[in-house]
């Protein structure tokens, strides 16, 4: 996680701390892919507080991130989870313009949840992203989701939600169970059942999903190096820059 560990926003299920972020490091990009050579990673996700007050809302360390990681540990596929840049499409399209393998953006719950479990954060704005972020890096870029179960929603709203983020271009999803970290968060209305999991992962197939991660412990980064659509990893090792 680059860009501190200070969120601007408080969003009712995350344990990261609220306030007002100091954390302005210009040599956090080296020494992040420095740890990802030494490591020998082959595949490295990167994410990041949201920080509503910066002017680019971090997407420039994303940038930094990605060039330092792709120089020192090229054969690295990257993918970053991001937050929504409030919607604004430059923030989007320095990120998209250094080609990161995958692009996340993690819409969390369904619609209807928003007002209690993503204060600041809209649906639908969390969907045109990850269009744009479709439509701005074409092929060379996979556009990634998640959603938690657990907070209070339906199997007919997550269908739903599925559905809206297939018509706005999502390739890969998630799925998994929400647990309360602590008391002060929201709390669990419903743990699901393993098959129910395995139910959202047949209609999200469905749907056209090409990479489907569905399951109690999923999270977004749940083998992100293995759910992939399958094509991905031809274009990418086709690329001298993979």
């Amino acid at each position: 996680m680059i860009l501190g560990d200070v969120c601007t926003r408080r969003c009712g299920f995350c344990n990261v701390k609220t306030g007002v972020p100091t954390w302005n490091d210009p040599l956090e990009p080296l020494r992040v892919a420095n740890q990802v050579k030494r490591m020998g990673l082959r595949h490295a996700v990167v994410t990041s507080v949201d920080r509503d007050d910066l002017p680019d809302y971090g997407a420039g360390a994303f940038v930094g991130v990605i060039r330092s990681i792709r120089m020192m540990a090229p054969g690295c596929k990257v993918e970053v989870l991001t937050p929504d840049f409030r919607g604004q499409e430059m923030p989007l399209a320095k990120v998209i313009h250094e080609r990161p393998d995958i692009f996340n953006h993690n819409v969390e719950t369904v619609p209807r949840l928003y007002s209690k479990a993503r204060r600041g954060s809209q649906f639908l704005r969390s969907a045109r992203v990850l269009k744009m972020a479709k439509e701005m890096g074409g092929d060379r870029v996979v556009t990634k989701s998640g959603l938690m179960v657990g907070l209070g929603e339906d199997f007919d709203e997550m269908i739903d939600a599925f559905q809206i983020l297939r018509d706005h271009r999502v390739q890969v999803l998630t799925v998994g169970q929400y647990l309360r970290p602590t008391e002060n968060h929201l709390p669990v209305v419903r743990y699901w059942h393993p098959d129910e999991f395995v139910a959202l992962e047949k209609a999200a197939y469905e749907m056209g999903f090409e990479s489907v991660a569905s399951g109690p412990l999923v999270r977004s980064s749940y083998h992100a190096d293995q759910n992939l659509p399958a094509r991905a990893g031809a274009v990418d090792a086709a690329s001298p820059a993979a």
